[in-house]
């Protein structure tokens, strides 16, 4: 068995998890990347995306996570994230409407290339959560 690892999960409104696990997987903003303990510290941004937590027995635990930040130290790994839910209590008409949301603001962003973007960034990574999570 791997050592364990202090993993919190963090949103505005709760704290999902507060526990010892074998790895996480977290979105990060550059991409997809697995810690466990005695990881290197390290910070990162979060993309939309799923946390997958492997549990100390066994046990695979998922969050959708938009947005936020994963932090890496010695004592462990908190991900403080904008908005997380557990993967079997996301909504299809709540990721839909914030999927019409981004095209909203894509279409809104105009000839400002950095809005756009941004507005780009953000729709095409809902759309790939959309695309993965929930099955057509």
């Amino acid at each position: 068995m791997a050592e364990p690892l202090k993993f919190d999960l963090v949103s505005p409104d709760r704290l999902l998890v507060s526990e010892q696990v074998e790895s996480v997987v977290v979105p990060g903003g550059e991409g997809y990347f697995t810690v466990f303990a005695e990881h290197a510290p390290v910070m990162s941004t979060l993309k939309p995306g799923q946390i997958e937590a492997k549990m100390l027995s066994g046990e695979m635990r998922r969050f959708f996570v938009r947005g936020g930040f994963a932090d890496v130290t010695p004592a462990g790994l908190t991900v403080l994230a904008d908005h997380a839910v557990p993967l079997e209590d996301l909504d299809a008409e709540q990721l839909a409407q914030e999927i019409r949301n981004a095209e909203e603001d894509l279409a809104d962003a105009g000839e400002d290339h950095v809005k756009r973007r941004l507005a780009e960034t953000k729709l095409n990574e809902l759309r790939d959560v959309q695309r993965w999570i929930i099955p057509a």
